[in-house]
């Protein structure tokens, strides 16, 4: 037994830092308690199905390393990166609620008061490793330090792309408190992070920092940051609400019902942060497209446009199969045709969802062309030409 616990030791320390650790002790029993736990794994609020019927590996392969398809999912030329500085976020929002999308997931919330900074990715590649994996099109906007003081980080899940160790590395020698779903604390207490800054919550449960109320709610994905994923740390979005406003960051998820009772609870919202990036018909459970992002949203408003929706999970990093620029322009088609506001920031671009938005497609300068177009609804078509409407045209892609 000595020598068989000696090897476990061993074996443990010769895992890569990034991976992070597993959940054990209260922690871990905790998770075992948690009534999204089952058959030794988190559970999704729907079923997922990682591919299409009769998809393989080996097709996503090709697709993926295909000379012409790997061109089209990098931008053409250098991003136009939004020079923010300290000054430009050290003004206070005038109506209270200020966004700073800074590629990816990456957003910085301030609100009624208080900063909040979700899923802060500064590292060079969302990779265990700092010389291969997917790296950086754009650099980041301004430095981690540049931020100023941030009260609360929000964490959705632990893949690479919105867990970055560097960063977290970065963020434990300050007096910001973590906001994380279940079982990502075993992470970030091995990375540095002291215990007593963790408010590790479970779908549906709530916590006060400040003026600020935190509520992790449902979402549709899955996690893992090891070769072998046991499934022992939960994903999440997140509510966040304070004395005036209320915004929501879906993390990443697929789309399903569940955003409208969402809404019904924790919202309207001033603002939704939405995933519409990294979709295949590979994994079509996991990831929204575009138009799920906009029906997302509309759900999350009660089924009316209302509100200002921020597109995240797109143009930083090359994660999918689709062209770089898709996800952007086929959300902007998506909004003319819901009549919905969006913002559609470079990065590093504040606004307030209260005040003028950017609009400008900012991407097509440096954007290859898109092999699949948006395809217009129906109605937007018949404007156009009238007499080539079926009712075959009622499904949009």
């Amino acid at each position: 037994m000595t020598g068989s616990r000696s090897l476990s030791s061993g074996l443990r320390a010769l895992r890569p830092l990034a991976f992070g650790a597993d959940p054990s002790g209260e922690r871990l029993a905790r998770i075992r308690r948690s009534p999204h736990f089952a058959d030794g794994a988190f559970v999704n609020p729907e079923g997922t199905r990682t591919r299409p019927s009769g998809g393989s590996a080996l097709e996503l392969a090709k697709v993926f390393f295909r000379k012409e398809s790997r061109v089209r999912r990098a931008p053409s030329g250098t991003l136009p990166v939004h020079p923010t500085t300290y000054a430009d976020l050290a003004r206070p929002p005038a109506d209270g609620l200020r966004l700073t999308w800074m590629g990816h997931s990456s957003v910085l919330a301030e609100i009624d008061g208080h900063r909040v900074l979700f899923d802060p990715v500064w590292g060079e590649r969302c990779s265990p490793f700092d010389f291969v994996g997917p790296k950086r099109l754009h650099p980041v906007p301004l430095p981690l330090a540049a931020l100023g003081p941030v009260d609360v980080v929000v964490i959705s899940h632990d893949h690479y792309d919105h867990l970055d160790l560097p960063t977290i590395k970065a963020l434990a020698g300050s007096d910001t408190v973590f906001a994380i779903p279940l079982g990502v604390g075993a992470h970030l207490e091995r990375w540095g992070v002291s215990p007593h800054r963790l408010r590790e919550l479970d779908w549906h449960e709530s916590t006060k920092i400040g003026g600020i109320t935190l509520t992790a709610t449902p979402a549709r994905h899955f996690c893992g940051r090891a070769l072998r994923n046991a499934q022992h740390t939960l994903w999440a979005s997140w509510s966040v609400a304070g004395d005036a406003h209320r915004i929501y960051h879906s993390g990443d998820t697929g789309y399903f019902e569940g955003f409208k009772d969402i809404g019904a609870e924790h919202g309207p919202f001033d603002a939704t942060m939405i995933q519409i990036g990294a979709y295949s018909e590979y994994w079509p459970d996991i990831h929204m497209t575009p138009e799920e992002g906009m029906r997302a949203h509309l759900d999350l408003q009660g089924g009316r446009p209302q509100g200002v929706m921020l597109p995240i999970h797109w143009a930083t990093f090359n994660l999918a199969p689709h062209a770089w620029a898709e996800p952007g322009e086929w959300t902007k088609d998506a909004a003319e045709e819901a009549g919905q506001k969006v913002a559609l920031p470079r990065p590093g671009q504040p606004f307030e969802p209260a005040g003028e938005l950017p609009v400008d497609p900012w991407w097509r300068a440096v954007s290859h062309p898109i092999e699949t177009p948006w395809r217009p609804s129906r109605a937007r078509r018949a404007a156009v030409e009238p007499a080539r409407v079926s009712e075959g045209d009622l499904v949009t892609d």
